[in-house]
């Protein structure tokens, strides 16, 4: 046992038998797992959910992070019982106890999650370095000027991209190789997360505050939208539904489709940024790395409390009131114009082209036959500048902003400085979850390749996700990179189950577990809770797979690796070791 556990222990022994208060403290001083919790889920994907859960939903979806960060507190409650009672990696006990296929499933569940979480957090730094601060724009500059050949500049904004992914890339790696060594560094490393977190959280609820005193917040509202409303699955959100109701059938029937599945999209999304699958596996090999055992369980429960549903819970919160504040139900003074000259100058205007294209076709099927790009673009400028007030709103509601745009949600508290203070505040939260997820990844994958404790096979682990983070701009090409994120937690939604449904049979395995097993009373309320986190989870996945079988390009390849799977835990199942007699021998 080293110094710093020893000591760990000794003040924890210490602050129990002085009482809770002193208990309280020493948990406070002792946290970090949690800490890191927080800090991979308010990252990227839950700043671009919140964010356009505002904007579509306004305040009526407030209930769905706060269900989804309930469960997966719940979940992960769970899995650092089991882990800190046996001190047995996960892994090894899925695969011994439960089933090698759930657990080469679940790990690698979480590389390819590493590897698709880390797509947009790239893209969000990017587009904030882009769009905010400007910083692509002058290093474009560098390599070709503004008289240059249009080829040339083109090629220079590729350059751009290269160096700014490569930097990211090289300083998280140089940060994560750090992290490994214990002393100084680990301790400097566990504060930078803790800076962040409560930085993004001060500025939202300041943001808040300030909307609250101008009187621009309906707490009323706020309050009735943390009740759960399942049926906002197959209906737009009030104020849109009641716009969407006065339209006629025809349009009636557009708009409420183009709503309801950009809806569930999001709320897919949102919910599985809460916790991913790769949070159940960061959780107990974080716990473990510290050496925590039995007498740390309690410290676990209240270092995910604090560390990661409180600070969750309130952030999301807040950018989602400052996010309905700014965009839901909204338009600017040139989207609402009826001159298509103007209309075409709203800041909007080039996030509604395409819905605003799809709606004109449902008048005219051949209405853009025969027509070049700019002829396309008049006519979607000239029609769109004719519909109605409600028909622009409805459009308004399915644009993916930028970074700049959704720097506007603190506006009314720092005014032009908004621009400044949101873009640093993305930059930290998208650049401290590509640490967090190649040091996932790298943990990961020493664990896959049987070196767990190698910090070589660490690195490699960790370069990997780095590399594929940087190749995020060959991946996407969408004109929204915040949007990557939705898209990404979407197909982390399908994996999350798997990890559930594991730590669920773990929780019930009394090889495992022996004397630590709960029994009566306590075990039944853990599997009424676990069991409502399990179905939680096969819900959002079965809504995952549902959106993503009807799409032609990625539907057949879901539904057929969902079947391999299937097929192959039930062969896991039959394959998995007998322990019962050799338990009951010892």
């Amino acid at each position: 046992m080293n110094d710093k556990l020893f000591r760990d222990r000794e003040i924890l022994s210490n602050a129990q038998t002085r009482g809770p208060i002193s208990t309280m403290f020493a948990f406070l001083r002792l946290s970090g797992p949690g800490w890191l919790q927080g800090a991979i889920t308010l990252g990227g994907g839950s700043l671009g959910g919140a964010l356009y859960l505002g904007v579509i939903g306004g305040n009526n979806m407030l209930w769905l992070q706060l269900v989804a960060i309930l469960i997966g507190v719940i979940m992960l409650s769970a899995i650092s019982y089991v882990t800190l009672s046996t001190g047995i990696r996960p892994y090894q006990a899925i695969n011994e106890y439960v089933n090698p296929v759930l657990g080469v499933s679940w790990i690698t569940a979480t590389i390819l999650a590493n590897m698709i979480f880390i797509l947009p957090q790239f893209a969000l730094c990017y587009d904030v370095l882009d769009t905010n601060f400007g910083v692509v724009e002058s290093l474009q500059s560098q390599f070709a000027d503004e008289t240059a050949p249009v080829e040339k500049i083109a090629a220079a904004k590729e350059q751009a991209r290269i160096v700014i992914s490569g930097v990211l890339a090289f300083a998280a790696f140089v940060i994560v190789i750090m992290s490994y060594k214990p002393g100084l560094m680990s301790r400097l490393f566990d504060l930078l997360l803790k800076l962040i977190v409560a930085g993004v959280v001060v500025s939202f609820v300041a943001a808040v505050v300030y909307l609250t005193q101008m009187n621009e917040v309906d707490w009323n509202s706020v309050l009735l939208g943390f009740i759960p409303d399942f049926m906002q699955w197959n209906n737009p959100s009030p104020t849109l539904a009641t716009m969407v109701d006065g339209l006629d059938g025809k349009y009636n029937a557009f708009w409420s489709n183009e709503i309801i599945q950009r809806q569930r999209s999001i709320m897919i999304g949102t919910a599985a940024t809460a916790v991913g699958i790769n949070m159940t596996f960061l959780l107990p090999y974080s716990m473990l790395a510290r050496g925590w055992d039995k007498p740390f369980r309690g410290l676990a429960i209240w270092d995910l409390v604090t560390g990661l549903a409180i600070p969750f819970i309130v952030v999301t919160s807040c950018i989602v009131l400052c996010s309905a504040f700014a965009f839901h139900g909204k338009v600017d003074a040139d989207f609402e114009s009826n001159d298509p000259a103007v209309f075409q100058q709203s800041r909007i205007f080039n996030g509604t082209k395409s819905n605003l294209k799809a709606r004109i076709l449902a008048d005219d099927e051949s209405a853009f036959d025969g027509l070049d790009q700019d002829a396309e673009l008049a006519l979607i400028a000239e029609q769109g500048s004719k519909l109605s007030i409600e028909e622009k709103t409805l459009a308004a509601a399915l644009v993916k902003p930028n970074t700049k745009q959704l720097a506007q949600t603190l506006e009314p508290l720092l005014g032009e400085k908004a621009n400044l203070v949101f873009g640093i505040g993305a930059v930290g939260m998208g650049f401290s979850t590509i640490i967090i997820l190649m040091l996932i990844n790298g943990y990961a994958f020493a664990e896959v390749m049987g070196q767990y404790h190698s910090n070589l096979f660490r690195a490699i682990g960790a370069l990997l996700a780095g590399i594929m983070g940087f190749c995020w701009f060959l991946i996407w090409t969408g004109a929204s990179k915040t949007w990557l994120i939705i898209l990404a937690s979407s197909f982390a939604a399908i994996l999350l189950p798997i990890a559930y449904i594991a730590f669920f049979a773990l929780m019930n395995n009394r090889q495992l577990l022996g004397e630590e097993k709960p029994t009566g009373v306590r075990m039944s309320v853990w599997n009424v809770l676990m069991a409502i986190g399990v179905i939680g989870a096969v819900i959002q996945s079965v809504g995952a797979i549902s959106t993503k079988i009807s799409d032609p390009v990625t539907g057949n390849m879901v539904l057929g690796g969902v079947a391999t799977f299937l097929l192959l835990a039930l062969v896991g199942f039959s394959a998995r070791p007998r322990f019962e007699e050799e338990y009951e021998q010892s």
